[in-house]
């Protein structure tokens, strides 16, 4: 298995729209293992080819909530609840910085399997709030765009100290 680094912060993959998947093969169940063993060196919960600088729309997360491992290809929100909520988040990206992000509480997802079958699926609580910050990866969306310009830019400083 090749082994695949992930790009910090600002690498241009994460400002990138990823790419549907067209091919589901041995090269596909490939990347989804080498993103699981790149996410839990880092350490994560959740991972996109994209953070790897693969443009591809391949999500990783490895949850309690969710029974381990589970890749989803893909994915795409159907629907999202009115009800949110609030939770810490961060990168395998960016590791070491945080910061609170309110999303909603449960979503409805549509995505592949790794062998390209279609499933629908229903997320709530930690694995809804995971699943959204993945997809928003993989629209080229990095997590601190969804946090106030003030919070984003002392977070930034931060992040600068910490990257020299």
């Amino acid at each position: 298995m090749t082994v695949l680094s992930i790009r910090r912060y600002p690498d241009p993959a994460l400002k990138t729209h990823c790419l549907p998947v067209t091919v589901f093969d041995a090269g596909l169940k490939a990347l989804a293992d080498g993103l699981h063993a790149a996410m839990t060196a880092a350490p994560g919960v959740g991972i996109t080819a994209a953070h790897c600088g693969i443009l591809q729309r391949v999500v990783v997360l490895d949850l309690a909530e969710l029974g381990g491992r589970r890749d989803y290809v893909n994915p795409e929100l159907v629907s999202v609840s009115d009800e949110t909520m609030e939770h810490t988040e961060g990168s395998v990206s960016m590791p070491g910085m945080t910061d609170t992000v309110v999303r909603p509480r449960r979503i409805d997802i549509r995505y592949c399997t790794l062998d390209g079958v279609e499933t629908h699926e229903t997320l709530d609580g930690f694995a809804a709030i995971c699943m959204q910050h993945e997809i928003d990866q993989l629209e080229g969306i990095f997590w601190i765009h969804r946090l106030s310009r003030l919070k984003r830019e002392r977070l930034l400083k931060k992040w600068d100290k910490h990257a020299r």
